[in-house]
């Protein structure tokens, strides 16, 4: 049992013994003391005094002196307005530490009932390779993963890839006009990269007969819809759909050049999926539920023959579910996507990793299935981000001026190998571990850096700032993972583990605290979906490591049970950070 969850146990038995009350250990509420007070956890006073009928120092200084009295843990306590904070003794720091250093599972978190819960995160389209928004979104989709695993969840990892569609149309119909036969092999490219060559090329030839059309009198929506490239990709699409066999055949091969790229990118990233699905798949279940939900009067036709959903009665506007040809849009194939998931895994819960552009389009998504008669619309949730932007600013797409990730990921670790070749940190290694080293330094850089913010706000990615071994960065806390690791490998002995100290310092007690903290910080990323709370967790380990270090003797300690304690505490510092840093996706050197 937690130091909290005994004091709190104890302030409820107390309260309820001096004030005849009834109050329940979980309403209780305990939280570390603030540093600029005398103590280690402070309970809140003030929802005990309806039952005191006291000021709030009385009613804190007759618990506190009933704490001390009963609990062996607290040797003092003070009272601070309505906050009673209370020191823990010194034995008692070594058994908190101790009882965390001898429980291999601490920080696992298993539920009685484990709810099964699917991620979706990167879903790209096929026409072009991943950008540095894909990269934010693949991290931040992962981790969050990764998160809700650990806290005893059943968690799917997946994503739907929009291999279907007018863009994809695009890409195609250029590479048959301008593409002269060109293929990856041909060109020494990565498929995905010629793929988004040519939708790039599309762009640019559509541009210049829209220009055309607007000239001869135009408007511009309709030089839009007119231009005879545009044209030409919306028959395709029809051709698709009606399972044309020369632009199956196509779609299928510049398909395969796609994914053949974005499987290198992905493994690359370190991030992986348990589920795929396809929109060339998916669409057709969602063009079967919109004509069952034409027959139950959820959506309506018009007189063009386009289906639409009216939702102006729930302050939202009317969807188009279906175009006037029959073909589907992004809308139509979500719905048969979320059906076909629940199908196959009876979902608890479905988390889409999307920017918060697509905040309006999960909003419809999810009360259209709801008045399709779909329970599982209760367990859906938009993880909504913000952009990504450089120091440049915003990223392009169709111009062909996108931040590829492919590049993003190899500057990263060459911005790495030149920080560590400055800073002498590979001296006597081999060109082989360099080139290991530099590349988990560079990645760890990236991911820490996009992980730390909170999703829902947008960020400006600095490639320079994140790799300071220094700041508040991935490579500041592999540093001080690494040194750890070289500190135990010096000792080379585990007998530091079980000693106890009599004294402890405020550094000691701070770690200690902090270590403490790690299932807390846990649950909590859990319910906000945030990986952030654990990026900076492990940032705040590091600091306050980084500072004993530089403050406390080690393995020069003389003390023979000091070095032992502060060996043990050490080894524990480590083994949460690397626990935190394998969350996040961020792999760990075991030198440096």
């Amino acid at each position: 049992m937690s130091i909290e969850l005994s004091l709190s146990q104890k302030i409820s038995e107390i309260v309820n013994k001096l004030y005849n009350a009834d109050v329940e250990s979980s309403v209780v509420q305990i939280q570390n003391t603030l540093p600029e007070f005398t103590g280690d956890l402070t309970c809140v006073v003030f929802p005990f005094l309806r039952f005191s009928k006291k000021n709030p120092v009385q009613t804190g200084e007759e618990i506190g002196a009933l704490i001390v009295e009963e609990m062996e843990e607290f040797t003092g306590f003070n009272v601070i307005k309505g906050f009673l904070n209370l020191e823990l003794s010194a034995d008692n720091w070594g058994g908190i530490l101790n009882s965390i250093a001898s429980n291999e599972s601490y920080g696992a978190i298993k539920l009685d009932v484990p709810k099964t819960i699917m991620v979706e995160y990167s879903s790209p389209n096929t026409n072009k390779p991943l950008h540095l928004g894909h990269i934010r979104n693949n991290f931040l989709g992962y981790a969050v993963a990764e998160i809700l695993k650990a806290n005893g969840n059943k968690v799917y990892k997946t994503q739907i890839i929009n291999d279907r569609g007018i863009h994809i149309c695009k890409s195609m119909i250029s590479w048959q006009k301008f593409g002269n036969g060109e293929t990856p092999e041909s060109e020494g490219l990565k498929g995905d990269h010629l793929v988004g060559k040519y939708y790039v090329e599309f762009d640019k030839h559509y541009k210049v007969e829209m220009a055309e059309l607007i000239e001869k009198g135009l408007s511009k929506e309709e030089a839009m819809q007119e231009a005879p490239l545009f044209k030409e990709a919306q028959v395709m699409l029809k051709k698709w759909e009606d399972g044309d066999k020369e632009v199956t055949e196509l779609w299928q091969k510049m398909n395969q050049w796609v994914y053949d790229g974005f499987k290198s990118t992905y493994e690359a990233m370190g991030v992986d999926f348990d589920q795929l699905y396809y929109e060339s798949n998916t669409y057709l279940l969602g063009k079967k539920v919109v004509d069952e939900g034409l027959e139950k009067g959820v959506f309506y036709k018009r007189e063009d023959g386009s289906v639409w959903c009216d939702l102006t009665a729930d302050g939202l506007d009317e969807k188009l579910v279906l175009r006037k040809d029959g073909t589907a849009v992004y809308m139509t194939q979500d719905i048969g996507t979320a059906i076909e998931r629940d199908n196959d895994f009876k979902i608890d819960g479905m988390i889409y990793t999307v920017g918060n552009e697509q905040e309006y389009h999960f909003k419809v998504l999810f009360l259209i299935l709801k008045k399709l008669g779909y329970d599982f619309h209760e367990g859906l949730f938009h993880l909504s981000y913000g952009m990504v932007e450089l120091p440049s600013g915003k990223m392009k797409t169709r111009e062909g001026t996108v931040v590829d990730a492919d590049d993003l990921m190899k500057d990263m670790i060459q911005t790495a190998t030149k920080a560590t070749e400055e800073k002498g940190k590979l001296e006597g290694y081999t060109e082989e571990e360099k080139v290991e080293i530099n590349r988990m330094v560079g990645m760890a850089a990236l991911k820490y850096f996009l992980l730390r913010v909170d999703p829902k706000k947008g960020m400006v990615f600095n490639p320079e700032e994140s790799i300071d071994f220094n700041g508040n960065t991935g490579p500041f806390i592999l540093f001080n993972c690494v040194r750890i690791k070289s500190l135990i490998r010096k000792y080379n002995s585990s007998d530091f583990e079980g000693v106890v100290v009599r004294e402890v310092s405020d550094k000691e007690k701070a770690l200690i605290s902090k270590l403490n903290d790690y299932e807390k910080v846990l649950e909590q990323a859990g319910e906000n979906y945030n990986p952030a709370l654990i990026a900076n967790y492990s940032y705040e380990l590091a600091k306050e490591y980084s500072q004993f270090y530089a403050s406390h003797y080690i393995l020069n300690e003389g003390n023979g049970d000091l070095k032992k304690f502060r060996l043990n505490l050490s080894n524990q510092v480590g083994r949460f950070l690397e626990k935190a840093l394998n969350i996040l996706g961020i792999e760990v050197p075991e030198r440096m």
